[in-house]
């Protein structure tokens, strides 16, 4: 089993370690969420090697995510989120923004693919994506302890890999499920730039007789909807503070123009799975 590109699981991590130490029930009595902290989290699991193929590998992967006299941020494998917004403890709101940035290793190693016709058509580049993220969560949402958030997020490459966009809209619905467990329900959706579709979905004509047809992107366009449910467990008598496990598993489908690449309708699959698990420690 091949290693899946690091980037599948840093992204899928925006949901995991934020809740570990957030989401307290309302009425807990206990004392408000800690303006600076820690958390450390390491774990691992199995995605797609490259996005719309069908064959899986293994990766590790570690987070970092903290808070600087009220200000988040987040470092997650080769992506880095902060948040220059402070909201007031007790508020019912909660506004996010700030810059995000991140790197992608989609196909930048041909030990990363195993389908020889995927291969043929060459590696690419390390994309450096630069951007920023915006949002607004509703405490009490349906019931007292469970928040709803909707973000957005806008990056683009400017290392010259895809040379393109990418922007994400996502709504997360939290809560927690006991004084020691929380969950947590996304769904997110992708719409990418041409310069991105052309990069990882079209495909040259080659003279190989088993290669895989011609096909061509055109513009920009939707290029997946997916969802994700978190699930993390505090180990001790404090959900701030000490060990937790944690653990995600996530769908996302390919679709369109994007869907019916031959690299993904003849090599690979526009059903793409996840699954990620670890442990965390909360300072």
């Amino acid at each position: 089993m091949k290693t899946a590109p690091f980037t599948v699981l840093a992204g899928a991590a925006l949901l995991l370690l934020p809740a570990i130490v957030s989401a307290q029930p309302a009425g807990s009595g206990r004392p408000p969420e800690d303006r600076n902290s820690l958390v450390l989290g390491l774990g691992g699991g199995i995605a797609p090697e490259y996005e719309g193929a069908d064959d899986y590998g293994f990766q590790p992967g570690g987070v970092i995510q903290g808070k600087v006299d009220g200000f988040d941020f987040q470092v997650r494998g080769p992506n880095i989120y902060v948040d220059l917004l402070r909201d007031a403890p007790e508020s019912r709101w909660n506004l996010i923004a700030g810059p995000v940035a991140q790197v992608r290793f989609e196909r930048n190693s041909r030990n990363d693919i195993a389908d020889p016709r995927v291969a043929a058509l060459g590696t690419r580049d390390t994309a450096v994506e630069l951007g920023g993220f915006v949002g607004i969560g509703r405490k009490g949402f349906l019931i007292p302890p469970a928040s709803l958030t909707f973000d957005l997020a806008f990056v683009r490459d400017v290392a010259g890999a895809h040379d393109s966009f990418i922007l994400t809209p996502g709504v997360a619905l939290s809560s927690p499920l006991s004084q020691r467990s929380f969950a947590r329900l996304g769904v997110t959706a992708d719409y990418v730039g041409k310069g991105y579709g052309r990069t990882y979905f079209d495909v040259a004509a080659l003279p190989n007789p088993d290669a895989l047809p011609a096909y061509a992107t055109r513009g920009s366009g939707l290029k997946s909807i997916g969802t994700t449910f978190l699930l993390t467990h505090d180990l001790g008598g404090d959900n701030r503070k000490g060990w937790a496990l944690f653990g995600l598993a996530g769908y996302k489908r390919l679709l369109g123009q994007y869907a019916r690449s031959p690299i993904v309708r003849d090599a690979g699959s526009a059903d793409q799975f996840l699954g990620i698990a670890g442990i965390a420690y909360a300072f």
